[in-house]
């Protein structure tokens, strides 16, 4: 893709991504999901977890799978908050980005 993906961008996109299991999923999964809309390395992917994490938005747990730890992310209530603000200002943005693109502004 030749457009940059910001902090904001990238954040929406992970936290959509998580929101889509109400149980949480784990990180191997993000990056894959999120694979299929972007480019990304498990390398830009973990600190984007992190930081959602320290700004409450998302709780970790981990779970035993094949005799190994596997740590899940899940949304909180900060998170989904956030998700819908994100949704709302993606919906705008979008928009009249493609009205200009369009030649409708």
């Amino acid at each position: 893709m030749v457009f940059n993906t910001g902090s904001a961008l990238l954040d929406a996109i992970v936290l959509a991504v998580v929101a889509r299991s109400k149980e949480g999923t784990y990180g191997y999964k993000i990056t894959q999901d999120v694979r299929q809309v972007i480019d990304i390395s498990e390398s830009t992917l973990y600190p984007v977890l992190r930081r959602l994490q320290k700004d409450d938005c998302l709780m970790v747990y981990d779970m035993e799978f094949g005799g190994r730890n596997r740590r899940y992310y899940k949304l909180t209530d900060r998170g989904n908050a956030q998700l819908q603000l994100y949704r709302s200002e993606w919906a705008n943005y979008s928009s009249r980005i493609t009205q200009l693109f369009e030649g409708r502004i």
